[in-house]
């Protein structure tokens, strides 16, 4: 499931005194199955960008082809563009509304038209990918779990749409450290495991190192740089000049070379951190 951006631009209030260019002449080409990282200043376009992918925004000009498909098209089926890409958007919590789990996981297939065996089978699979036990918690309310229980059943009413390239908007927005990791850790198995197209839109540096395999970096509503997660990285100052940074253990690292130690550069992991210290300090390899 190729996504193939041309010459995107989005404009409003076009020809009034209120005009807003919010992108500008966007070119991105994502290939099927990648893991990318979206990143920018807040007003750099990510929210729009992403907008577009899910055909809630239609372009002033250009094209989005999403495995062949136009959905920026005026003729395009919005319900063909939604079963092929799947938004959550920030806080998605807020938007769930049945009496259980399961009903509003259930929610978005039943629209589809699909008969209840295959319903249930896309709702249990889809609690399983996020880590929600289907007999403890599917005939809960969700207003009875916690906020991480809750942002769960969110993803997984996307994820039970079975869409080809999943975009989630800051998932782990207002979450507490395990939240965040375990949010994290289930959105990299459910890449891995079903080799879907990911887009992740983060202000945090540290989750996009983890989990990203490329990063597209927004600024003024443009394509400031797009490459790979170890490359982006190692252009700190360029990412300072747009309001960004690099994710905290390379800053780390960054200070202990400056203080004479020999060690790599572009290190983005803590995991990787961890072995480089220890060769330095002469620990056993980790």
């Amino acid at each position: 499931m190729s996504i193939i951006i041309k010459n995107l631009n989005k404009i409003y209030d076009e020809g009034t005194p209120y005009e807003t260019v919010a992108l500008k002449d966007v070119n991105i080409e994502v290939k099927e199955g990648e893991f990318i990282g979206l990143i920018g200043h807040t007003g750099s376009g990510k929210s729009t960008l992403i907008q577009h992918l899910n055909g809630l925004v239609k372009p002033s000009s250009g094209e989005i082809v999403v495995n062949g498909y136009d959905i920026s098209s005026s003729k395009s089926n919005l319900r063909e563009v939604r079963k092929r890409v799947g938004l959550v958007f920030q806080y998605p919590e807020y938007q769930l509304f049945e009496e259980t789990v399961a009903k509003d996981i259930a929610y978005g297939p039943t629209n589809l038209g699909l008969d209840e065996k295959e319903i249930d089978k896309r709702v249990r699979e889809s609690m399983e990918a996020v880590g929600l036990n289907y007999d403890k918690v599917a005939d809960k309310s969700p207003f009875e779990l916690s906020g991480g229980q809750r942002r769960r059943v969110a993803i997984a009413g996307v994820i039970a749409m079975n869409p080809e390239v999943l975009i989630l908007d800051e998932p782990t927005a207002g979450l507490d450290p395990m939240g965040r990791e375990e949010i994290l850790s289930e959105i990299k198995d459910l890449h891995e495991k079903k080799k879907i197209t990911v887009i992740l839109v983060s202000h945090s540096m540290d989750d996009i190192s983890k989990i990203a395999e490329k990063i597209v970096v927004m600024d003024k509503g443009r394509v400031k740089m797009y490459d790979h997660v170890h490359k982006i990285f190692s252009r700190g100052e360029e990412l300072k000049e747009v309001g960004l940074d690099v994710p905290q253990i390379t800053a780390l690292m960054a200070k202990l070379k400056e203080k004479g130690y020999e060690l790599k550069d572009n290190i983005f992991s803590i995991e990787d951190a961890k072995k480089e210290i220890l060769k330095v300090f002469g620990g056993k390899d980790a």
